[in-house]
């Protein structure tokens, strides 16, 4: 849908009404997502006093994502965009009721929330994948890192106001807390089905086992596509503390749900700050060292937040990891979506869903696993000098990555 205003200028990619729509959706899904965490998380934590439960929330939404990403990118590529994501949307918000009714009724156990959150997992392997590549067939190649960015602020919009409404909702109950999730995700549903582009290219090659794999061997051939995302998994594998903030509101910091609430909402302040500058300054040159950087300052900042024990300074802590990593998430995806043909965007999404399912998802299970054994202070301190020696190793591994130096469209 073309714009009445020239690509360069930083209102044009809001008269597009299929990326508007869009970007509501992302935000309703993501808003809801936020407040399910913060629940899930506190009501585990409460029913098992374990950090290796709050770890097998994300083995439980990484196992089926595993299992389900060569499948999904062949269907994505194979059928209308819209229809999967709208469908996924739908169902996850018949999982949050589930959650809802469980805590209402009170049967809600360990057990129950982890069957739960392995169907959401399932549901979030064809969700990923899908409504990356929608977002290509919505805009202009030369609109395309602007509208990322607006895209990486809906998400960190998102993840300021879903933790802290959780957080909010949750000293009245869980059941509130799930039941809002539910009617935000159905909300993110209809707003996609209103819109009217962005259909997937017909499919023609028959399934084979070199269709499914294609997004893989896309991926091996593209030193730069290959760095920046194999750098996001091993950096946020093993930087990511998210699954242990429960116990840092709790037992370190000292606070309720509410302090937990404000430690999940603190990376998207950082980020949609450093979103919103991005939407409207676009990186124009040295994006593959500006990467490196902010993955960098993701480790030291990850490092502050696991030996502060002032709820500010880990607010602060947090508010810059966030912003650092928005930077890396607005490159890498642009690097993956320009460099890929539209045909192949599902099933090259679907192997980049993978890697970012596995950053986070199994990333919270190594955490918790970690802080099992030797603590959660240790866990997050680790992780982030981890993210420091990722970054030195990568730079050598991929030196084209490094020498990258523009996010134009090649095509």
């Amino acid at each position: 849908m073309p714009s009445s205003l020239a690509p360069d200028e930083p209102q044009a990619i809001l008269r597009h009404r299929p990326f508007v729509l869009f970007w509501f959706a992302r935000v309703a899904t993501m808003v809801a997502f936020q407040m399910q965490a913060v629940a899930v998380g506190w009501q585990i934590y409460a029913l098992t006093g374990s950090a290796l439960y709050l770890g097998l929330v994300g083995l439980a939404q990484f196992l089926p994502m595993f299992l389900l990403t060569l499948a999904v990118g062949h269907v994505a590529d194979r059928y209308d965009r819209r229809t999967i994501a709208r469908v996924c949307q739908f169902t996850e918000g018949l999982a949050a009721f589930a959650l809802a009714w469980g805590s209402a009724a009170g049967w809600q156990s360990k057990e129950s929330i982890l069957a739960i959150m392995f169907v959401v997992g399932a549901v979030h392997a064809f969700e990923g994948p899908t409504m990356q590549s929608l977002l290509p067939g919505l805009v202009t190649a030369q609109l395309l890192p602007r509208a990322l960015a607006w895209s990486a602020s809906a998400m960190q919009t998102a993840t300021i106001v879903g933790p802290a409404l959780g957080g909010l909702l949750y000293t009245v109950g869980p059941t509130e807390v799930y039941a809002a999730a539910g009617i935000l995700f159905l909300a993110a549903s209809v707003f996609l089905g209103l819109i009217r582009a962005g259909r997937a290219p017909a499919l023609h090659e028959p399934a084979s086992i070199k269709s499914v794999f294609a997004g893989i061997a896309f991926i091996r051939s593209r030193p730069e596509v290959l760095g920046a995302i194999s750098l996001d998994l091993f950096a946020v594998l093993l930087g990511g503390a998210t699954a242990l903030l429960p116990i840092y509101a709790r037992d370190i910091l000292m606070t309720g749900p509410w302090g937990l609430g404000l430690l999940r909402s603190a990376p998207a302040v950082g980020a949609l700050a450093m979103s919103l500058f991005l939407a409207r300054y676009p990186l124009k040159r040295r994006v593959g060292r500006t990467m490196f950087n902010a993955v960098a300052v993701f480790g030291v900042a990850t490092i502050v937040f696991a030996l502060s024990t002032s709820f500010v300074l880990s607010l602060v802590a947090l508010a810059v990891l966030g912003a650092a990593d928005v930077i890396s998430v607005v490159i890498r995806h642009s690097l993956v979506q320009i460099e890929t043909p539209d045909e192949m965007r599902g099933r090259v999404s679907a192997v980049n869903s993978l890697f970012i399912g596995t950053s986070n998802q199994l990333g919270e299970f190594e955490s918790g696993i970690t802080a099992a054994w030797f603590g959660a202070v240790f866990a997050v301190l680790i992780g982030g000098i981890g993210t420091i020696i990722v970054v030195a190793l990568w730079m050598r591994f991929f030196p084209q990555l490094v020498r990258t130096d523009t996010l134009d469209s090649k095509k």
